[in-house]
């Protein structure tokens, strides 16, 4: 898996400070998509264990971080690496929230309970789901650039039998 950013500090994608690391590689291709160059599974640098490691220091030591985001290119592609990383994040920092991007719908990575997808998703609290639509965009949706795309909250919605939307934190 090749990782193709890394932001230590970002207020954009999702509630609070949050660092966010960008995967490599997505097969959606949505017209419109602002970073086409992240489709490509092997733009960026290798993902290695070292790196992780140092990624996962730099956000215990940062006490302005509220979580991390995962976003693309699409995660999902590398489910499986994913989760790997997330295990390794858990062991530094076990309650941190994850959120994550993808162009899939909820349904369609819960439709196989126990797949990599699945146990990726499992792993997250907060997805925002749904391919990016040129003919829905919407710059005025908080953390999200089409009318379609939902920000899901993951254990409300595995724990029950619909889909729950996430809702900001009250002040």
């Amino acid at each position: 898996m090749n990782i193709c950013g890394y932001y230590p500090e970002s207020i954009n994608e999702g509630e609070g400070m949050r660092a966010v690391l960008f995967l490599s590689g997505c097969r959606h291709r949505c017209p419109g998509c602002f970073n086409p160059k992240t489709w490509n599974f092997n733009f960026g640098e290798p993902f290695t264990l070292e790196r992780q490691r140092e990624i996962i220091a730099e956000m215990a030591a940062n006490p302005l971080l509220d979580g991390l985001t995962l976003a693309g290119g699409d995660p999902f592609f590398s489910a499986e690496e994913a989760s790997g990383f997330i295990q390794e994040l858990r062991a530094v920092l076990p309650d941190f929230p994850i959120w994550i991007y993808t162009g899939y719908t909820y349904e369609e990575l819960t439709a196989a309970p126990g797949s990599p997808e699945w146990n990726l998703l499992a792993q997250c609290q907060v997805v925002i789901d749904g391919r990016f639509v040129e003919e829905l965009k919407d710059t005025t949706l908080p953390y999200r650039g089409s009318s379609n795309q939902r920000i899901i909250d993951i254990p409300a919605s595995l724990a029950g039998s619909e889909v729950v939307l996430w809702q900001p934190a009250v002040l």
